[in-house]
């Protein structure tokens, strides 16, 4: 199977005026979504739309409807005039723990029947239920892609709205690595996530290691995304006004 496990480091730079870095470790999920009724009856400890110690929800990703996230995911290419003939779909994102999940990015890797990547599609979640995409295709062959695009959601209260995005990314092997740079007019770096793991086999008992390792993951996300946001708060880090609102609208 494709589907696997990334363990890994997930690290955060804030540049220009007050620096503010964080670095924390988690794990993720790449699932094949073809693969997934499979991997629903191979293990007891993942569950498919339902209860478990780890679940993936359809209506967690895409429009938030149980049961359609290929189809929505294929008709975001085709608004952007990608077509992948029914080849692969990879979703890499943290499951549901407990029953619980919150996604700040998730990446869909989408592949013609060749096993060639078409495009990347980045979802991107807001802490006050926000939800967009960025549909970009990918061009050339290699590992790693390089891709850019204006920014145009809602996503932290202390970023404008006039900044672009540069992605950076490795397509999923026994490693895995992404980089998104936040920049301004001037082309200077405002922000730099990244996430860099190494794969783990998708089994009863790796889920049982991640659990004891990384016990309430899910929360401790969103604990820490307002945690931080108070740090930053507090070195002095002020909310942009009104770019800041023509962002919400």
């Amino acid at each position: 199977m494709r589907s696997r496990f990334y363990l890994g480091t997930v690290s955060h730079s804030r540049q220009g005026g007050r620096t503010h870095r964080l670095r924390y470790e988690l794990f993720q999920l790449l699932l094949d979504l073809d693969e997934a009724p499979r991997v629903n009856r191979g293990l007891r400890l993942f569950s498919l739309g339902a209860f478990n110690l780890l679940s993936h929800y359809d209506l967690d990703h895409g429009e938030g409807r149980p049961g359609a996230l290929r189809a929505f995911i294929e008709d975001k290419l085709a608004e952007a005039g990608i077509a992948i003939g029914g080849g692969p779909i990879r979703l890499l994102a943290m499951p549901r723990m407990l029953g619980f999940v919150f996604n700040p990015l998730s990446i869909y890797y989408c592949h013609r029947p060749d096993g060639d990547l078409a495009a990347i599609v980045w979802e991107v979640n807001n802490t006050v239920g926000g939800r967009h995409w960025y549909v970009l295709p990918v061009s050339g062959a290699g590992r790693l892609i390089r891709q850019s695009c204006a920014k145009a959601f809602f996503v932290s209260p202390f970023l404008g709205p006039e900044m672009t995005y540069d992605f950076e990314l490795t397509l999923p092997g026994e490693t895995i690595a992404t980089r998104v740079t936040g920049r301004g007019l001037d082309g200077g770096t405002l922000i730099e996530a990244t996430f860099a793991g190494r794969s783990a086999e998708l089994t009863d008992g790796t889920i049982l290691r991640l659990l004891a390792r990384f016990p309430l993951m899910t929360l401790k996300v969103v604990a820490a995304i307002h945690l931080e946001a108070l740090r930053m708060w507090l070195k002095g880090v002020r909310v942009p006004t009104l770019a800041s609102e023509k962002a919400r609208a």
